[in-house]
Order: structure tokens, then C-alpha cells, then sequence
């Protein structure tokens, strides 16, 4: 597949916006801290094998470089469908009678759907030159599960994913998708691991989150010789890839003579979000210009607002690298929302260290708020976007339909991560009005935030004395 033509405007480098902030790397325990916290608040699962191949764990730590060569072989796949489309959404401007440019970026016209696929192509990349032949991951949306899935066939790996019972039930058609591309997909909590039985002990109804299907996937991989378990989102490496979204952006609106003052994107655990905003947060300091970034979140799931800048786990299984984020605490139980994508409890280390100093802003959305939203985007503009981007989208709305009528325009981009065409069941449900607006679980908070304050008590002083 080697020279296969590329568009000019395909980055060929990723963006490190850890070269400009290094003290984002500081989030995390050092490994020699982590040890010695779990050994003694006994944390289960930490003496499980590293699931990362050094060459990605070197970028998640890399403060030394600012742009990262993007290998050949993952060029040529990115040039299938990247660039992706820049445009201005004149009809919803005239439909807002608003005082703004609105931009939008469009990630949704791949073979998976959304932005997922930057990251995988590279992991399995990696993963596969490490000798990894098997690969397993835990889904919330589904979109990552496809994406990886799809990576996986092309370069030859088997795959497995576990993905979130509540999400594999309201989108069946994308599970035949991941089977389509060779996966083996399992509901989650399953009867399979140690980690969805126990689940299942607590919860009878089993609806699942992101972290349980997480955790079942990094206990499979365990057993498994060949396996190794990929990230979705959250890990710097992670929203290193996403960054060609970003740099794209900052070309296109070049050659289009302008530049955002705000840059909008929904929040999971933050590739989306990273991976438009980084780049032109690197831009916007080299331009000596200022830029208000906004990450929009699911009012069921709202961890910056309503989240402790606290250490925790991101899996039931306690596995991964004990980082300071802002959580609603691993075990909350956010309702059943479609958008699946936006069901993590805490987000990434990297956008919470943002939050933390003021990089960023938050607000949470409802879910009829946001099927509003997108059903609006896709009358004036054509295109629906996914139960996760369309609270982007109504996150955007709010922002402009605020900006002074005798100010400057606001020149505002956002982010449609992905397309909702496997939505449409949801959509249609709203339409009908048979959706109801959901927002936190005010019982499950209280318990979980209550067990993350007690884990920070515990591993507090083995942190300190290692």
C-alpha cells in the first residue's frame, strides 16, 4: 500500500502538547509510587503484565519533542479518509440569527463513523510491530469497538471487545458491524470474568459502564498469552493521535483567513476533545492570541463539573495506571443515556489537568437538549450527528446564542466526532417524544464519591513514604 497519494493538508505529524505544558505529565503516580500504593491499600489487579508496548508509553511521556513523525504505514491508511471536511454552517447561522462564524469539522465520513479509527490504526500499528497478535478492548458508544475492530482485520489481529450492555442494546446494527470486521463481542458485565461476575452480584439489572467492560477486557487479555488490551481514550498517546483532527482544522481555516476564538467538543474522557483543541491551543499561544476551549459533557455523567480532581482507577478491575483526574468516582452508575460515548466517570488525566489551571471550560448537557440540537444540525446543515457530538452541538449553540449582538462576530468551531446514522432508533424515539430527560444519579454520586474519598485516604500514605 506504500505511496498511496496524499492530500497536502494530512499532517504528517502528530501535535505534543506535552512539549509546551510538560506538567501535564505530572497527573500520574510515578510507577514506583503506584507500586508501592497498591501493594499496600491492596488494590487488585496491579501485578497483572504492562498491556502497553513501550513505544506508545514513550509517547504518553514524551516532553521533548512537539511534533511526532506519524509512521508511513499509518499515512497511507489516514489518506483513505483524511482530510477530513472543514466547513461553515451558514444555514444554521441564518437559522440561529446569531452574531457568529460557526465551523464545524466532520469526523463521521469514515467506514466506522467517527473519529475512533486516528487512534486505532495507530495502536494496532504499534501493538502488531511488538508482536501482539490478539487485541481486546472494553466500548462504551461502540464507536471505539468498530474502530478497533476494523484496525484489527486490516493488519491481521484477532479481536475482542466487551462493550456496555445498556449502549450494545439501544445499537445492535454496530455490533454486526464489529462482527462484520471479525470481532468477537461480548455484553458487559458478562458471566466471562471475574470482574463482570461481580458486577452482576451488585447489580442485578446489569445495565454495565465503562469502566466494568473496561475491566473485563484487561482481565481477558490477562489470561490470554497473546492478547494485549487497547486504550480508548484518555491516555496521552491516545489523544496524541487525534491530534491530525486539530491540525487539519488550522489549515483549512487558514486558507479560509480566519481563526476560532472558541473551540467546542463533547467530553468523554477526552480524544475528541484533545484531538481538535490541542492544536489550535498550541496555535492560538504561537499567534500570541487567546482561545476559550469547551468541553460539553452529559448531564447524567458531568465529570468536571460535578467530579473531585482526585486519584482513581479507570477500571472495576484496578489495572490501570492510578492517575489525579477529575472523577465522579469508579464505581458511579450514570443512567442509561444514549450517548454512550459520554458514560465515563472521570476524564482523562491530560483534560483534567487543563481543567484544573483554567485551560478549559465545562458545561453538562441533557439528552433531549442535545437530540434537539442534532436534529436542528441535521436540518439546516445535512448532516446527523452522534448522540455524543450533538451535545457538542447544542453545547455550541448555547455559546453563540450568548455573544453580544454588537460585539464582533464570534468565530466558533466545533467538533462532529461522529455520524448518528446508527442512531436513528434513538432519534426517532425523541421525535416521538417518547424520551425522557435524564440527569445524575444523586444516590449512585453520593456512594461513589464517597468510595473515592476513601481510596485517596488509602493509598495516600504508601504515596507519600515510597
Amino acid at each position: 500500500m506504500a505511496g498511496t497519494a496524499r492530500d497536502p493538508q494530512l499532517p504528517t505529524h502528530w501535535f505534543n502538547i506535552l512539549h509546551d505544558r510538560p506538567q501535564y505529565v505530572a497527573s500520574a503516580l510515578s510507577r514506583t509510587q503506584l507500586a508501592g500504593a497498591a501493594e499496600s491499600a491492596k488494590i487488585p489487579g496491579h501485578s497483572i503484565q504492562l498491556q502497553q508496548p513501550f513505544s506508545l508509553a514513550r509517547q504518553s511521556l514524551n516532553t521533548a519533542d512537539r511534533f511526532i513523525p506519524i509512521p508511513d504505514e499509518i499515512l497511507d491508511r489516514y489518506a483513505q479518509y483524511r482530510p477530513t471536511p472543514l466547513r461553515r454552517a451558514v444555514h444554521l447561522e441564518e437559522r440561529l440569527g446569531v452574531n457568529a462564524r460557526i465551523y464545524y469539522k466532520y469526523e463521521g465520513a469514515n467506514l466506522v463513523g467517527s473519529h475512533k479509527l486516528n487512534t486505532a490504526l495507530a495502536q494496532v500499528y504499534y501493538y502488531s510491530r511488538a508482536g501482539v497478535k490478539h487485541m481486546v478492548t472494553g466500548t462504551g458508544a461502540g464507536q471505539w469497538g468498530t474502530a478497533l475492530a476494523y484496525a484489527c482485520q486490516i493488519m491481521g489481529l484477532e479481536c475482542t471487545i466487551f462493550w456496555v450492555r445498556s449502549t450494545l442494546r439501544q445499537k445492535p446494527v454496530r455490533g454486526d458491524l464489529m462482527r462484520l470486521f471479525g470481532a468477537v463481542v461480548h455484553e458487559s458485565p458478562s458471566d466471562l470474568t471475574e470482574v463482570g461476575r461481580k458486577a452482576f452480584k451488585e447489580d442485578p439489572t446489569g445495565i454495565g459502564t465503562l469502566a466494568v467492560a473496561t475491566g473485563e477486557g484487561l482481565a481477558f487479555a490477562a489470561e490470554n498469552r497473546d492478547a494485549r488490551f487497547a486504550i480508548e481514550s484518555g491516555e496521552n498517546s491516545v489523544l496524541l493521535h487525534q491530534t491530525v483532527i486539530g491540525q487539519e482544522a488550522i489549515s483549512q481555516l487558514d486558507q479560509l483567513g480566519d481563526f476560532p476564538d472558541c473551540v467546542i467538543a463533547c467530553m468523554g474522557a477526552g480524544s475528541n476533545f484533545g484531538g481538535v483543541t490541542l492544536p489550535l491551543l498550541g496555535a492560538a499561544t504561537d499567534r500570541g492570541t487567546s482561545i476559550r476551549l469547551i468541553a460539553v459533557e452529559s448531564a447524567a455523567c458531568p465529570q468536571l463539573p460535578r467530579g473531585r480532581y482526585r486519584y482513581d482507577l479507570s477500571d472495576a478491575l484496578g489495572t490501570t495506571p492510578i492517575t489525579k483526574v477529575y472523577s465522579l468516582g469508579s464505581t458511579y452508575v450514570p443512567p442509561p443515556v444514549y450517548a454512550g460515548g459520554l458514560r465515563h466517570h472521570s476524564a482523562g488525566p491530560l483534560c483534567s489537568a487543563m481543567y484544573a489551571d483554567g485551560s478549559l471550560e465545562a458545561m453538562a448537557i441533557d439528552q433531549n437538549t442535545s437530540f434537539r440540537a442534532g436534529l436542528l444540525f441535521c436540518e439546516t446543515e445535512g448532516i446527523l450527528p452522534a448522540p455524543e457530538a450533538a451535545h457538542a452541538v447544542a453545547g455550541m449553540i448555547d455559546v453563540v446564542s450568548r455573544h453580544p449582538r454588537d460585539e464582533a462576530p464570534l468565530v466558533v468551531l466545533v467538533n462532529i466526532s461522529g455520524h448518528g446514522l446508527l442512531d436513528l432508533g434513538a432519534y426517532q424515539r425523541f421525535a416521538a417524544g417518547e424520551i425522557e430527560s435524564v440527569t445524575v444519579d444523586e444516590a449512585s454520586l453520593s456512594k461513589s464519591l464517597g468510595a473515592l474519598e476513601d481510596f485517596n485516604q488509602r493509598i495516600a500514605q504508601p504515596a507519600e513514604a515510597t
